[in-house]
C-alpha cells in the first residue's frame, strides 16, 4: 500500500508541475507603419477591403466567374488541401500531453540442449526438457511537460495550421483579383474591337471617295494607295484583337477551373462599375487583414515557439514508464487472476550534461531564425504598404488621364468630320483625312486602355488592402 501511495504521489507532483507551465512569451516587433497611407487626405478607418467580394464586384457575370473560380480553381483547391492536412496534424498535436499506451502479447518455448547447464538444470529442478513463457501486457510512457516543451510543440503545430489557412486566403484574394483583371481586360478588348470595326467603316468610305475622285481626275493614285493601306491596317488590327480576345477567354476559363472556352458577357466596359468611394483605411488594420502579412507573422510566432522548445531541451526531463499484465510459464494458468498478474512503474529525471554543444547550438540557431523572421515580417509589412500606395497613386492619376483622354477622343472624332467635309469640298487633301482617322482610332483605343487600367488599379487596391477572401 505504501508503494502505491508513493507512485500516486509521484504522478501528482509531475502533473502539478505541468499546470505551472506556460508558452514562451511573445513580444510583437515594431513595424514600419505610417499613420496613414500616402496619397490619402485623412486617416480614415473605413476601407473597401472590408467589403465582401460580392459587394465589391456588382457585375453578375463577373460574380458568376468568381464563384466558379473559388469552387474550381486548382491552385485554391491545393491550398485548401494543405489546410486540411495541417488540421489533421493539429488534432494529433492536441494529444501530445497524454501518455503513449501500447499492448503486446508474446509466447515463447525454449528447449536447451540436454547436455547444457540450462538443460540439466531444467531437468533437475522442473523435470522438464523445455521452458515456456507467455506474456500479455500494457505498457505506458509519459513525459511531464515541466518546462513547456510540449506546449510549445503544440503551439508550433497550431501556427503551422494557421499559416496554411492564411495561405489559402491569400490564394483566394489572388484568384479573385486575377479573374476580375482578366474580365476587365476582355471587356477592353471587346471595346477596342468595336472601335476598330467602326474605324474600318470610315476607312472604307474614305477609300471609296478617294477612288471616285481619282476616277474623275481630282486625285492621284497615291491617294488611293494610302487610303487602301489605312483600311488594310485596320483590318490587320481587327484580326489581332480577335486573337487577343480568344487568348484572354482561354486564360479566364483556366482561372475558373474550366477547359478553354468562350466567355459569355452581356455588358460593355462603359456599363461596369466599382465602388466610387475608394477608402484605404488605416495601415495597422491592413496588417491584421491581409493574409500574406498575417502568414508571415504566424511564421514568426512559430519560430518563437521553437525557441521555447530549444530552451526546454536544455533542462531536466521527467519521464515515467509503467507496464502490467499477465505472465506465466504455463499456458494453462496464463490468465489465472490474480496469480498471473504483474506490474512495474519507473520514474526518472534526466539532465543533459554534455552533448557536444548540440543543445546550445540548437538554441542559438533558433534565436537567429526568430530574428530573421522578425525582419521578414517587417519586410512583408513594408511591401504591403508600398503596394497600397502604388495602387492609390495609380488610381488618382488614371482618373485624370481618363478625363483628358476622353476630351482628346471627342476632339479627334469631331476632327474626322471636319476633315471629310473639307476633303469633299477640295479644301483638304487625302493625307489630312487619313491622319485624322488614324489619330482618332489611336485616341479611342488609348481611352479604352486607360479605363481598363483604372479598373485594374481599383482591383489592385482591393487586393493590396487584403480584400477578396470573404
Amino acid at each position: 500500500m505504501k508503494r502505491v501511495k508513493n507512485i500516486i504521489l509521484t504522478f501528482a507532483l509531475a502533473i502539478g508541475s505541468v499546470s505551472c507551465v506556460s508558452k514562451l512569451a511573445y513580444t510583437e516587433p515594431e513595424l514600419p507603419l505610417p499613420e496613414k497611407f500616402q496619397y490619402t487626405a485623412t486617416a480614415d478607418t473605413a476601407s473597401i477591403a472590408n467589403l465582401e467580394w460580392k459587394q465589391f464586384f456588382s457585375d453578375p457575370i463577373l460574380q458568376g466567374l468568381i464563384e466558379k473560380g473559388i469552387k474550381n480553381n486548382y491552385d485554391l483547391q491545393i491550398a485548401l488541401k494543405q489546410v486540411a492536412a495541417s488540421q489533421e496534424k493539429l488534432k494529433q498535436a492536441k494529444y501530445m500531453q497524454y501518455p503513449d499506451v501500447g499492448f503486446g502479447v508474446s509466447g515463447q518455448i525454449s528447449r536447451p540442449s540436454k547436455n547444457s547447464m540450462n538443460g540439466q538444470s531444467l531437468n533437475l529442478f522442473l523435470g522438464s526438457s523445455h521452458v515456456e513463457d507467455y506474456n500479455a501486457a500494457f505498457n505506458l510512457s509519459w513525459e511531464a511537460d515541466i518546462w513547456g516543451k510540449i506546449k510549445n510543440q503544440q503551439e508550433v503545430s497550431r501556427m503551422q495550421y494557421l499559416q496554411t489557412y492564411e495561405a489559402s486566403k491569400a490564394v483566394q484574394t489572388q484568384v479573385v483579383a486575377a479573374i476580375a483583371q482578366g474580365y476587365y481586360n476582355l471587356l477592353m478588348l471587346d471595346r477596342q474591337l468595336a472601335i476598330a470595326k467602326s474605324n474600318l467603316e470610315l476607312s472604307s468610305n474614305t477609300l471609296m471617295i478617294t477612288q471616285k475622285m481619282w476616277e474623275s481626275g481630282d486625285n492621284t493614285s497615291l491617294g488611293v494607295q494610302q487610303a487602301s493601306a489605312q483600311k488594310q491596317a485596320t483590318e490587320l488590327l481587327i484580326t489581332q484583337l480577335e486573337q487577343n480576345i480568344a487568348i484572354q477567354e482561354n486564360a479566364l476559363s483556366i482561372l475558373v477551373g474550366e477547359v478553354p472556352n468562350k466567355v459569355n458577357r452581356t455588358i460593355e466596359m462603359s456599363d461596369t462599375s466599382l465602388p466610387q468611394n475608394i477608402t484605404a483605411g488605416l495601415p495597422a488594420a491592413m496588417v491584421s487583414r491581409r493574409p500574406d502579412v498575417r502568414q508571415q507573422e504566424l511564421v514568426l510566432l512559430e519560430s518563437n515557439a521553437i525557441v521555447g522548445i530549444a530552451q526546454a531541451n536544455m533542462y531536466p526531463a521527467l519521464k515515467i514508464t509503467a507496464n502490467g499484465g499477465v505472465n506465466s510459464f504455463k499456458f494453462d494458468n496464463w490468465f489465472q487472476i490474480p496469480a498471473s498478474l504483474f506490474g512495474s512503474v519507473l520514474g526518472g529525471l534526466t539532465q543533459p550534461i554534455f552533448q557536444k554543444r548540440q543543445l546550445k547550438t540548437d538554441l542559438e540557431v533558433a534565436k537567429i531564425q526568430r530574428e530573421k523572421n522578425v525582419l521578414a515580417f517587417r519586410q512583408s509589412v513594408l511591401n504591403a504598404v508600398g503596394e497600397v500606395s502604388d495602387a492609390l497613386v495609380s488610381n488618382e492619376n488614371l482618373k485624370a488621364q481618363e478625363q483628358k483622354a476622353t476630351e482628346q477622343a471627342t476632339t479627334l472624332k469631331d476632327g474626322i468630320k471636319s476633315a471629310q467635309l473639307l476633303y469633299k469640298g477640295g479644301s483638304a487633301n487625302y493625307l489630312e483625312v487619313i491622319t485624322a482617322q488614324g489619330n482618332s482610332l489611336q485616341a479611342e483605343l488609348n481611352l479604352a486602355s486607360i479605363k481598363r487600367q483604372r479598373l485594374s488599379s481599383i482591383v489592385d487596391l482591393y487586393r493590396a488592402l487584403g480584400g477578396g477572401w470573404k
